[in-house]
């Protein structure tokens, strides 16, 4: 079932073109679930020749296994101390809490973590922002924690970012019969990253701007996927 979430807006402009953004309600997606079924249960029929498929990184990941109860990661000391430095936004924890950090010094090694921290602390101090993840990565960016919007049960879990973001994309495009492009995204009210993708660089880099305002929502909406439609 395909509807605007609260305070987004139907349709964006882009380059002299209008495209309408399409949120696709599903069920909570689990652990257990099969990623192929979710798409041919809810997105196949309702995709059309030219479109494009956008499906958020939290949903690759959870069918993957990559999601962890705050209750199964025991945050080391070094991830205690690190995690005190971090700005908390109203978006979303980032790495600002012991269980997201410890997670990212799994994923990425504690000497890259190690590294992006001491670069971004002397590079706060000139006012400049966003060093951290630029040097931490993808793998770091995309780590999920819990906020009190979270639909549950990952209101109490932490969810990394997915494995082969591009294979899954190829894959669910064969899927869906090829008629159209996939993409897998990380998009947030702070602004976004596609992932892994069947576009060329102009073709991720024009979907961040269509994505741009998050269509999907941020919290209990559960439309964890979407179709982007010229008009």
């Amino acid at each position: 079932m395909s509807q605007a979430n609260d305070g987004k807006a139907l349709e964006a402009s882009v380059d002299g073109k209008s495209y309408a953004r399409i949120p696709l309600r599903t069920r909570v997606v689990m652990p257990q679930d099969d990623l192929d079924a979710i798409i041919s249960e809810y997105a196949k029929d309702a995709v059309q020749p030219g479109d494009l498929l956008f499906v958020t990184e939290k949903i690759v990941a959870i069918t993957q296994g990559r999601s962890y109860r705050l209750d199964e990661i025991k945050p080391r000391k070094l991830a205690l101390f690190l995690s005190k430095y971090v700005t908390r936004t109203p978006y979303g924890i980032g790495l600002g809490m012991p269980e997201t950090m410890e997670m990212a010094l799994r994923e990425c090694g504690t000497p890259r973590i190690l590294f992006a921290s001491a670069v971004a602390a002397v590079t706060k101090a000139f006012g400049r922002r966003g060093d951290f993840y630029r040097i931490a990565g993808d793998k770091a960016r995309a780590i999920d924690g819990p906020t009190k919007h979270t639909i549950p049960p990952y209101n109490e879990a932490v969810v990394l970012g997915p494995k082969d973001p591009d294979g899954v994309a190829a894959r669910l495009k064969a899927l869906i019969g090829g008629q159209a492009e996939v993409a897998v995204v990380d998009i947030n009210d702070l602004g976004g990253n596609i992932l892994g993708s069947t576009l060329d660089k102009a073709g991720e880099q024009r979907l961040v701007r269509i994505l741009g305002d998050n269509p999907l929502g941020q919290g209990l909406e559960s439309t964890p996927l979407g179709i982007v439609r010229e008009v």
